[in-house]
């Protein structure tokens, strides 16, 4: 970090942007960023860039005045790079905060001409974003949220409590709600999602429907299975067919309406993507499954999850991610069911605490 911002407290008033493009896991692990600053500084602007539908979740979100939401692939096109620079210049940020520490991350930082430019340092911040940002942090917590969080400390930010504050739009419910009367899961249920970012997070559709088949039995709670693009929705098919019964196809959903659904659930069964930190995030217990990358760092954040893993990948993230899903086959169907036992079981002794 330079000598002159080094540990500078940011004045009442300050305009500060947060920068995470995408993926919609990774916005989510970063909200808590967002609600530290508004705490911390009621009066500051804030605000935020984000990349494609990944905004959605961002939309009225109480802690932020601005969303910035560039298209997909907008570093390709010399018109969306200037049209982005001449509307973060306008702003007048004082502060950029590069959450992803990528090379398109730092240069939106970089674009907005602020004069504080802080990101991961270390091995976090790759390509050229330490060349971009002028205030590095190398994060030593392990948590991926935490991590974002140590971002703050050039503020004077030390969070302990984590905050999500996720907003839910009335449309959003009432969707919702009237899917869940129509099927008659108002008195509960959990949530599957088949679907990951990688093939080397995909877990199989059939032992999916023996977790479902087995909530159903032993609990007598239904599985609504969501999906989003063909794919999903065959393998989402395949888990209801699976199921004996006790599984429930979903609707196509949007990410907010998924959100709202998620809210609803008393668990989500899913491997480490979006769908399972979004359900995280807004305080429902999660069974988390994980092979290519480690459960400590990017498990559902809370004590009340269980993340389930018996084996992990090593390598580079390129690696990681063309990998095959032979990690994840690793998990048997029943230390799913058994980690699903340790939450529902704790579920009815306690009322369910809600993540803030």
């Amino acid at each position: 970090m330079t000598a002159t911002h080094a540990g500078k407290t940011p004045a009442e008033g300050a305009r500060i942007l947060v920068v995470r493009l995408s993926a919609i896991g990774d916005v989510v692990h970063a909200m808590p960023v967002l609600c530290a600053l508004r705490k911390h500084f009621p009066g500051a602007h804030l605000g935020w860039v984000a990349e494609g539908r990944t905004g959605d979740l961002l939309e009225g979100h109480p802690a932020l005045n601005e969303l910035i939401r560039v298209p997909r692939r907008w570093l390709k096109s010399p018109r969306a790079v200037w049209q982005l620079r001449q509307q973060l210049r306008a702003a007048r940020y004082d502060i950029a905060i590069d959450v992803q520490g990528l090379s398109k991350s730092s240069i939106v930082s970089w674009l907005s001409g602020a004069p504080r430019r802080i990101g991961p340092g270390g091995r976090d911040g790759r390509e050229v974003s330490p060349l971009l940002n002028n205030e590095p942090v190398v994060p030593s917590a392990t948590h991926v949220i935490d991590r974002n969080l140590q971002l703050l400390r050039p503020l004077g930010i030390d969070e302990g409590k984590v905050s999500f504050d996720l907003p839910e739009a009335s449309d959003d419910a009432r969707r919702v709600e009237a899917f869940l009367d129509d099927a008659g899961l108002t008195g509960g249920f959990a949530v599957i999602n088949p679907g990951a970012g990688w093939p080397s997070k995909l877990w199989c559709p059939e032992r999916f429907g023996e977790v479902a088949r087995h909530l159903g039995r032993s609990f007598g709670l239904a599985s609504v299975v969501v999906w989003a693009g063909d794919d999903e929705h065959q393998w989402a098919q395949t888990i209801v067919a699976r199921s004996d019964g006790w599984g429930r196809l979903a609707p196509p959903t949007t990410l907010c309406e998924l959100a709202a659904l998620l809210r609803r659930g008393r668990l989500m069964v899913a491997s480490d993507t979006g769908p399972l930190h979004i359900a995280a995030a807004v305080g429902t217990p999660c069974v988390g499954l994980f092979g290519p990358m480690p459960h400590e760092r990017n498990g559902p954040y809370g004590v009340q999850h269980v993340a389930v893993q018996v084996e992990r990948l090593t390598g580079r993230s390129r690696h990681l991610r063309r990998a095959d899903n032979a990690s994840m086959l690793a998990i048997g169907a029943d230390l799913v069911c058994q980690a699903c036992d340790t939450i529902l079981a704790r579920d009815a002794e306690k009322p369910r605490s809600q993540v803030a």
